[in-house]
């Protein structure tokens, strides 16, 4: 987190906002605890604004205003819900152009990407919850007895910073479809477009209650939320580590907890597939949004008779990738969020040559020219191996490790090799023999020969990647608990 000296010392920016509220009971009402927390921009390490640091006081206030919307949200139709769920839709591609500009500035995405990606992938989300709700069967009859899905209560939705809109939507979305209050805990680093997002909610006529936002850390908000006695389900995306904590709380208060955590994920080029498309694809896949995506093929696994000429077709596409201003629209890779992972990815780097990584691009230094602003040069590291760190270990950056395997058996030891199992890739002559070879693999989301992201599939890991599923059907019934009529 930001400490708040970080304000005296750091210089604002123009336009620099102080906000004092929180958005809790349908209204922008006074923060109940005190404290600030400063948001800066990666680029130019300027003060953007400032957010009230939401504590007990606020947590409280926003449970319990979800509590008493609880009732009555959950007893309407799908059919109720729609109506300002599509309004809210109808917001966030209103605002396309706001939304991008916010996660730029707060994240330091470019801009080009948060057009195409950070504000557009929201809407899908949302679009396609709009589609699934009508249909979905809330009552049915199994043998003697209807089964009931009724809204599992008040949901505390904790979202990261990568994506800052895309995890909002991706669970708050679901959890009002499915007739759920939520109380919402945005990531420190970039608290602007959740508010943004409850100005949506807000215009889109929600009752009051339904959709709270709370902004704080981790340590103090997202603590005093997993652990209030009234949030019934606990959404969590984060750290794994965080993960555990969050898990270990909400399981002393038998809450229902779904948590989206880290990736170490492998990307398998078998023999046949066509290798310059598949180290392309990868390369583009590390360095976008500066490595900071929980689903990034970071292990690029190629046979060994083919592994220097993939060393040398990463090098080439790396080359693409120059760090510059974000804002700029030819700019492909900006800063990363804080100097707190700046300082992480690059000792991920010094460590990884330390063990013997062979660097190929980039390294620890700061990109020339850039000596303002939390860069991170790309970096192709060759000559890794499973039992180095940065083969096992969630870097989150723009770092591509490439490892050499002997065999399928060999290769499919190697991706399994992680505490993680979140997603990967599988590239093949054909996408049957892909396909084959991706079920061997320990991971819950597999693109074939470069298949294309699908919103309607469940999204979530195996193993320390997470609990639970978000997207489509299955997140909207992680928000779902069953009641059973026998007849």
């Amino acid at each position: 987190m930001h400490m708040a000296v970080e304000t005296e010392r750091t210089e604002r920016a123009e336009g620099y906002a102080e906000y004092t509220d929180q958005y809790i009971d349908g209204a922008w009402r006074p923060a109940l605890d005190q404290g600030s927390i400063p948001v800066l921009d990666p680029a130019t390490e300027r003060v953007l604004a400032t957010v009230p640091a939401g504590g007990v006081a606020d947590v409280g206030a926003a449970v319990a205003a979800a509590r008493r919307a609880a009732r009555a949200w959950g007893a309407t139709t799908p059919a109720e819900r729609l109506v300002p769920l599509t309004r809210l839709r109808d917001g966030l591609a209103a605002h396309q152009e706001e939304i991008a500009a916010t996660v730029t500035a707060e994240l330091g995405a470019p801009i080009a990407f948060s057009t195409a990606t950070q504000a557009t992938l929201p809407l899908t989300v949302t679009d396609s919850y709009l589609e699934l709700l009508p249909d979905y069967p809330f009552e049915e009859r199994v043998g003697n007895s209807v089964v009931h899905a009724e809204p599992a209560g008040v949901v505390a939705a904790i979202t990261p910073w990568n994506y800052p809109l895309h995890q909002i939507a991706a669970k708050v979305v679901p959890a009002l479809a499915a007739g759920c209050p939520v109380v919402l805990k945005p990531a420190e680093d970039t608290p602007l477009v959740a508010r943004l997002f409850a100005r949506l909610v807000d215009a889109a006529g929600f009752p009051a209650g339904v959709l709270n936002l709370v902004t704080g850390t981790g340590a103090v908000a997202g603590a005093a939320l997993t652990a209030h006695p009234e949030v019934d389900v606990v959404s969590f995306t984060g750290s794994t580590a965080v993960g555990r904590a969050v898990a270990e709380t909400a399981g002393r208060g038998i809450k229902r907890v779904s948590l989206e955590l880290g990736g170490k994920s492998a990307n398998v080029v078998l023999p046949g597939a066509d290798l310059a498309r598949a180290v392309n694809v990868n390369v583009a896949n590390v360095f976008v949004n500066s490595g900071q995506t929980c689903s990034a093929w970071t292990r690029l696994l190629v046979h060994r008779d083919r592994y220097e000429e993939a060393v040398a077709l990463a090098a080439k596409a790396a080359g693409k990738y120059v760090p510059g201003d974000p804002t700029d629209p030819g700019t492909r890779i900006g800063p990363v969020v804080s100097a707190r992972q700046r300082e992480r990815v690059r000792g991920y780097i010094t460590g990884a040559l330390a063990e013997g990584a062979r660097l190929v691009v980039g390294g620890a230094e700061a990109p020339d020219g850039l000596t303002t602003g939390f860069y991170v040069r790309p970096t192709v590291l060759a000559d890794v191996t499973a039992d180095m760190t940065v083969a096992r270990e969630e870097v989150f950056g723009p770092v591509l490790a490439i490892l050499a395997y002997e065999d399928e058996d060999h290769a499919a030891e190697l991706a399994n090799a992680t505490e993680y199992g979140l997603a990967g890739g599988v590239w093949a002559a054909d996408t049957d023999t892909a396909a084959r070879f991706a079920r061997r693999l320990d991971a819950g989301q597999i693109d074939l020969n470069g298949g294309r992201f699908n919103p309607l599939a469940p999204f979530g890991g195996y193993k320390n990647s997470g609990l639970g599923r978000e997207l489509g059907r299955h997140g909207l019934e992680e928000f779902l608990r069953y009641k059973s009529l026998q007849y």
